[in-house]
């Protein structure tokens, strides 16, 4: 077993929490607009958001802990994380386009997009560390429904 570099641990989970920190602080009040809208079917309550990112957020710093330290191609790393950031990038810009521009049918199609690099990126850290792939699958499954929610609030309430 690996020693853990706590540091480096601390700094790659606490990444995308300020990702996620900076995003709510950027769109809360896009947020308040979101509880007005109309939702689809199985729309969760308001305060399953923030548990739910939160979780995601800390397990995909620990999938990137995981390639970082990994003994592995530095070129199959390299592209790895190249993806991981860009993914994160995307995630921090949808919540501008969803609930700020609420320009919600171009928020759909980046979601599609960011979906598919987190599934391109999701093997790749197999590749690498098989634990770091299985950490992104809620991220995933997450991402999977968070589509079917942007879709149907579009469909819902288009003027």
């Amino acid at each position: 077993m690996k020693k853990v570099r706590v540091g480096k641990l601390i700094v790659s989970i606490l990444v995308p929490l300020a990702v996620g920190i900076i995003s709510t602080a950027l769109t809360w009040e896009g947020m308040k607009a979101y509880r007005e809208m109309n939702k689809p079917p199985l729309a969760p309550a308001a305060w399953v958001f923030p548990i739910a990112w939160t979780i995601l957020y800390i397990m995909m710093g620990i999938a990137s802990y995981l390639i970082i330290v990994a003994e592995d191609d530095s070129k199959l790393k390299c592209s790895a994380f190249a993806i991981y950031i860009t993914q994160l990038a995307m995630n921090f810009a949808w919540s501008l386009i969803f609930f700020n521009s609420k320009v919600l049918l171009f928020a759909f199609v980046w979601l599609i997009i960011m979906w598919l690099l987190v599934i391109i990126d999701t093997f790749k850290f197999y590749k690498i560390c098989k634990l770091a792939a299985y950490m992104m699958i809620p991220y995933i499954v997450w991402l999977t429904f968070a589509a079917y929610l942007n879709l149907g609030a579009y469909l819902l309430n288009r003027v």
